[in-house]
């Protein structure tokens, strides 16, 4: 099934106002952090509220999505535990380094109703040289997504992150690469500079450029551009419905590459334009 992951906002479960605010805002999806955006002090009121979020509803269309903390913090058991007995959509483990991390919180999910999945941070320096064996790990698990983390990467790399994000462009490039060849949703990282529109939406073009589904915010006023940016154009829509069109032609059954409106188009641009349809649809485009 396609669903839209353009803007997908993370929130601290800490706040609940912000968990409130969220239930009337225009993005897919809401994450409800307990790591990151939570006070050591806080870790255990947060769970709550997040638990009690969920079970609560009043979403709507937004898929919600819990990002734990660590197993290997003083809260990431309880963390999981309180997640899957309320139901999320989906939770988010951070700093994963290889397979055998995604199997250790695989395990953790049997309880969890069918449909909760398992997403994981690529923010380590480690996973970087194992992308493949856990993008893999997804035919034996509850993986369905990555979600880069590119502020814990630069920390961990000792990189700047430049205008340009020139330090990750392998990493980003590589992530994309491994997710799509087993079928993942992927997320490009959240942009720091909140009021800084014009930066935010260049780097949204360049996620775009790269190949990610969307990307992940840290505030409410980036969510529009997010969205104006991973909306499929109506012009790509129309040539993409012209691909598929042209394609189911009797006389172009057997061709491998044909001529739309000017332009050649092979099979491979046939399923491209299928996707691109199946997304312009859930988006009522």
């Amino acid at each position: 099934m396609i669903r839209p992951r353009r803007s997908v906002l993370y929130m601290p479960a800490s706040n609940p106002k912000a968990i409130e605010k969220a239930r009337g805002l225009d993005c897919d999806a809401i994450i409800l952090d307990l790591e990151d955006a939570v006070a050591p002090e806080a870790k255990e009121t947060a769970r709550a509220q997040a638990a009690e979020a969920v079970r609560s509803g009043g979403f709507g269309r937004r898929e919600v999505i819990v990002r734990v903390n660590g197993l290997e913090t003083p809260w990431g058991e309880a963390d999981l535990a309180a997640v899957l007995e309320a139901g999320a959509d989906a939770v988010l483990v951070p700093k994963v380094n290889d397979a055998g991390d995604v199997a250790r919180y695989d395990g953790r999910l049997g309880r969890a109703p069918e449909r909760t999945r398992l997403w994981v941070m690529i923010e380590t320096c480690r996973c970087l040289f194992h992308l493949e064996g856990i993008a893999a790990a997804a035919r034996t698990s509850r993986l369905s997504a990555f979600v880069m983390g590119t502020n814990d990467l630069a920390k961990e790399m000792g990189a700047r992150q430049t205008p340009g994000r020139e330090p990750f462009l392998g990493a980003l490039g590589l992530s994309v690469a491994a997710a799509r060849a087993h079928g993942l949703v992927i997320l490009d990282g959240v942009y720091n500079g909140i009021d800084d529109a014009e930066g935010f939406e260049r780097i949204c073009r360049q996620g775009l450029d790269f190949g990610f589904d969307g990307k992940t915010l840290i505030h409410p006023n980036q969510i529009e551009t997010c969205n104006r940016v991973f909306t499929p154009a109506a012009e790509e829509v129309a040539f993409a419905r012209a691909v598929i069109a042209a394609f189911a032609q009797p006389e172009n059954a057997g061709k491998g590459a044909i001529r739309v409106e000017g332009r050649m188009a092979e099979r491979l641009h046939l399923a491209q334009a299928e996707k691109l349809v199946a997304v312009a649809q859930a988006l009522g485009v």
